[in-house]
């Protein structure tokens, strides 16, 4: 039984590491168009400095791990769709530490981008990641191009998307449910969706799940910021009690976001899609689900 566990285990670590390598040579591929000939130097070493090396690459294992589920009939579109996903994760982090929004000094355990680079150059690196991330899709010879345009902009936009998130912050109160949604499950969502698109299959099954990711990972993430260490978060903590930002914590207390968390997470198990790949969907959320814990 022991020799049948480490087997499964060496195949679960390759599909990881294969979906990794797609992740890496994908973004490779993007950062290498932005930063081609006629990128001023600064912002082109801003640009490398933002995209890696990344954290944990969620969201684009996220889309590629529900292509698989599909049956990954186009993997250069699922690629891109990947891809684009963690670029423009990646522009909002480096937005959502500017002084006017957090004011963080630190991101993935290194400086922030605008402590090393400046405010000026902060913003428009994460201009230019938007921009890039969209390029990805439109690149692709596929007809399912312009689907996922529309999907990845509805993350990112003003209603329920990245930008709603965090206008939200700058609101004198902010509905809990709607502001998690709109600043990090709409992401999660997206790269779900995004996922079964390129593989030419429905959206719907995998959008709810992606969400329901998204929510549990936001919740976890309120944990963190609550009674976590800025040293394991590679982040500041209490940065939402600080700013008087929504958080489940200041709501329900410690005990009470603890539950929900692990109310979001057994959902979460329940929403997977049926698929071909079930047992690898599952092993990826039981994955996650102890990476969120720790919290």
């Amino acid at each position: 039984m022991a020799t049948a566990f480490s087997m499964f285990e060496r195949v679960e670590l390759q599909v990881a590491s294969l979906a990794m390598t797609r992740v890496e040579a994908s973004l490779r591929a993007a950062l290498a168009c932005a930063t081609a000939k006629g990128c001023p130097p600064r912002l082109s070493e801003a640009l490398e400095y933002a995209v890696f090396p990344g954290g944990g690459r969620l969201r684009p294992q996220l889309s590629l791990l529900a292509a698989a589920g599909c049956g990954d009939g186009d993997p250069a579109a699922a690629d891109a769709a990947a891809g684009a996903v963690e670029l423009l994760h990646c522009a909002s982090l480096v937005h959502d530490d500017l002084p006017c929004f957090d004011d963080a000094d630190s991101r993935r355990g290194r400086p922030a981008l605008h402590k090393v680079y400046g405010e000026p150059i902060a913003v428009l690196v994460g201009d230019a990641l938007i921009v890039l991330a969209f390029e990805q899709l439109g690149r692709i010879t596929s007809s399912r191009s312009a689907a996922l345009v529309v999907e990845l902009a509805k993350a990112g936009g003003a209603a329920g998307g990245i930008a709603g998130g965090q206008a939200w912050e700058v609101e004198a109160a902010a509905p809990l449910e709607e502001y998690h949604r709109a600043k990090t499950a709409s992401l999660f969502e997206a790269a779900a969706a995004m996922g079964a698109i390129a593989a030419g299959a429905s959206p719907a099954p995998w959008r709810r799940f992606g969400e329901l990711v998204g929510r549990a990972y936001q919740a976890a993430d309120d944990l963190m910021d609550a009674v976590g260490q800025s040293t394991k978060a590679g982040k500041p903590t209490r940065r939402d009690f600080a700013l008087g930002r929504p958080n489940l914590v200041r709501a329900e207390g410690v005990a009470g976001a603890r539950a929900r968390l692990e109310a979001m997470l057994h959902d979460t198990f329940e929403a997977i899609p049926p698929c071909d790949e079930q047992a690898s969907v599952r092993r990826w959320l039981e994955q996650l689900t102890a990476r969120l814990k720790v919290c």
